[in-house]
């Protein structure tokens, strides 16, 4: 994949076009760090609801917690209400993000029928009310999307382009897929082409990388500026040094080390040795024989216990993997 900077305009500029997908439960601060010291360029907080933030919700605003080595730093907010939504643009709490991320194509159910996420792909008149409203707040505003809602189409892919350009996004980002598909499935790489073909402003695609072939593969047939890596990150934070053409080996025992040293720095050892539970399966993932391990660092209930389990493991297991795994 070509590597280039990509310009939003207002003064920001990513100096890579591989950037690592919000997703929510995972990309916490402190996994977006390590992915920024791999070389990924712009790092997107967890989506981050606006009116839980504008009533005050000290979980939303855990959201909201930066990490040093972050570069570019964005913040992906959802809602359904124009105005409450430009109030959470121009709130102090997202002052310090360089990017705020619109989402227009969560497709889990709970957002579908409060009218947010995807859901807004049923009314493009008040998606482009919302988009509007958020850019009238001086901000840096960009905005990510799913093709459609519904396998074989309607397709809103250009339309929605056209409408977000129109409404003064700074950069689209295209899920290849639609609602009912969620995470399943080829992405449509037509529809993502033509999101391109319709706007001038930067256009990111996303859905089915995990390698650097899949980015290779969906830069050929899109054309786009860029990609957005989701689920193949947590698997391989060090895919974007080989995106960026910077190899590196990752030493995935320090990186499990820093990962839960981040966590019991901000919040405690308990809540970092329970959290980091969900990303054993992922560090882990290229092992052979760690079944096992896994089950049981997936009952450890401190840090400390942790550590043991992990100095056991890698006792009898090289820590070091290539950037090509």
């Amino acid at each position: 994949m070509k590597r280039k900077k990509i310009d939003f305009g207002g003064g920001v500029t990513a100096e890579s076009n591989a950037f690592l997908a919000p997703l929510a439960g995972y990309t916490d601060f402190a996994f977006r760090g390590i992915c920024a010291e791999f070389g990924e360029a712009v790092t997107c907080t967890e989506m981050v609801s606006c009116k839980g933030l504008m009533y005050g919700s000290e979980n939303t605003k855990a959201l909201l917690l930066t990490h040093p080595s972050e570069k570019v730093k964005a913040v992906q907010i959802f809602g359904e209400d124009r105005d409450v939504m430009r109030a959470a643009c121009e709130s102090e709490f997202l002052a310090p993000f360089d990017l705020i991320d619109v989402n227009m194509g969560c497709p889990v159910p709970k957002l579908y029928r409060n009218g947010e996420g995807s859901a807004l792909l049923n009314d493009l008149k008040k998606a482009e009310g919302i988009l509007s409203a958020c850019v009238r707040s001086g901000k840096n505003i960009t905005v990510k999307t799913r093709i459609g809602l519904h396998r074989g189409g309607p397709y809103v892919t250009a339309e929605f382009a056209r409408m977000a350009e129109g409404a003064g996004v700074k950069a689209i980002t295209v899920h290849g897929r639609v609602r009912e598909d969620y995470y399943a499935g080829e992405p449509v790489y037509e529809e993502i082409a033509a999101a391109k073909n319709a706007v001038t402003v930067p256009v990111i695609a996303n859905g089915g990388i995990f390698t650097a072939e899949d980015a290779d593969r969906m830069m050929e047939k899109t054309g786009a500026d860029g990609v957005m890596i989701a689920r193949g990150a947590l698997d391989r934070p060090w895919l974007f040094a080989e995106l960026n053409g910077t190899p590196a080996e990752a030493d995935v025992r320090a990186l499990m080390l820093r990962h839960l040293g981040a966590l019991r720095e901000q919040f405690g050892d308990r809540y970092a040795a329970v959290n980091f539970r969900k990303m054993i399966p992922h560090y882990l993932k290229f092992f052979p024989g760690a079944k096992p391990m896994r089950m049981r660092l997936m009952t450890a209930e401190s840090t400390k216990e942790t550590e043991n389990l992990l100095d056991e493991f890698f006792s009898s297991h090289s820590p070091v993997l290539s950037n090509r795994i």
